[in-house]
């Protein structure tokens, strides 16, 4: 019977016993019936305080909107906000303990930031010389397929630091082992695996409640949706937040959803379907003006390439519509799409998207090989 690292506590008992501890999670860390992970360990060891990641400890705040330290209502324990961005959580003092213990549901992507919260969970550590216990979590999009690109070093930032590939087959403790390793950390780093996991495990074989990880990622089909059109988002057509059905429906007022469509459904791409949908957004991009659109119907989740999709999509209608533009980041001066893609190829005039597949299929079947020592499953 498969279970999450908190659902295998029992292996970590001797770890945390007598230990005064801090736990970073969010509304994600719930064991197999749902109990909050938090209220299980004030139960059973002795819990200080909470740290929360990008959208806070209770998950409701949008992405990148600033989350104030309070106290959580579940435990009545201070809960300390560390990702604020630009690394200032590197910043960030933690009250005395003698244990850390990390516990979040991640997706699987690289620019998904509860793996940097991870990171400079890792690094305080090492700085205070303190343990570091992952509870580890099932990967929903699997342990075996990878897509995207390797982040080249000059686009590291504060939502991706590592070189990984857009979706990395990977658990967050395997994932810690890595770059702990790899990059020198230096963390006192305990992993509590999952028992009863495969690498051929995801979603849908193990048939698990679904915790929406963040409230702009509702579903599953979401994140299938999302590992390729995240990418939308550093550019100026709406990604569909402010929907209900935000990364599925994309479009904006100038778009011409019509011959999107056609063109995209031409190419024949697998597993796939563009259907005409018009939406008007709630917040966030052009929020409350009507956007001609389309939705992304995945009709076969095992041969879909999301990734590939939305590189086709973006590069179709860049080079379609006057209107288009690369969204360019004044506040950290860079483009959103070189930081999401971890490189700047796709704003080339002489981009070609096959030479590009081709490319980064080599470096990323490269790191697959080097990350195997890794794997705990």
């Amino acid at each position: 019977m498969f279970g999450n690292g908190i659902d295998n506590l029992q292996a970590a008992d001797q770890l945390l016993k007598g230990k005064r501890l801090g736990l970073v999670t969010n509304h994600t860390g719930v064991d197999m019936s749902l109990r909050s992970t938090s209220v299980i360990l004030k139960e059973k060891y002795d819990l200080r305080f909470l740290v929360g990641p990008e959208h806070g400890v209770s998950g409701v705040a949008q992405a990148g909107q600033k989350v104030e330290n309070n106290t959580d209502p579940k435990t009545g324990l201070p809960a300390i906000s560390l990702f604020n961005g630009h690394d200032k959580a590197l910043n960030t003092e933690l009250p005395e303990v003698d244990m850390m213990v990390f516990d979040i549901q991640d997706v699987g992507l690289r620019f998904f930031t509860y793996i940097v919260t991870l990171y400079y969970t890792m690094v305080l550590c090492n700085r205070k010389n303190i343990p570091l216990l992952v509870l580890d979590r099932y990967n929903p999009l699997g342990l075996t397929k990878t897509e995207g690109t390797m982040l080249e070093p000059a686009f590291v930032s504060h939502i991706t630091k590592f070189p990984l590939p857009t979706r990395h087959a990977l658990t967050v403790g395997e994932y810690a082992g890595y770059i702990n390793e790899t990059y020198g950390i230096g963390c006192d780093l305990h992993i509590c695996p999952c028992v009863g996991l495969t690498r051929q495990d995801d979603y849908y074989s193990l048939n698990i409640p679904w915790v929406l990880p963040t409230p702009n990622v509702p579903t599953m089909e979401t994140v299938l949706c999302y590992t390729g059109t995240c990418h939308i988002e550093g550019t100026n057509l709406s990604t569909g937040r402010g929907t209900t059905k935000p990364y599925e429906l994309i479009g904006a007022p100038w778009l011409r959803a019509t011959e999107v469509c056609a063109a995209m459904n031409g190419m024949k791409l697998p597993g796939v379907y563009f259907r005409e949908a018009d939406f008007v957004p709630t917040f966030r991009d052009y929020a409350g003006e009507y956007c001609r659109g389309f939705q992304m119907h995945i009709t076969d989740r095992e041969a879909f390439q999301s990734f590939r999709t939305s590189m086709l999509l973006i590069d179709y209608i860049r080079r379609s519509h006057e209107e288009f533009q690369f969204r360019y980041r004044a506040d950290i001066e860079r483009y959103q799409m070189d930081i999401l893609l971890g490189k700047d190829d796709l704003r080339r005039d002489d981009f070609d998207a096959e030479t590009f597949f081709v490319k980064e299929k080599i470096a990323v079947d490269a790191f697959n090989a080097q990350v195997k020592e890794y794997h705990l499953y």
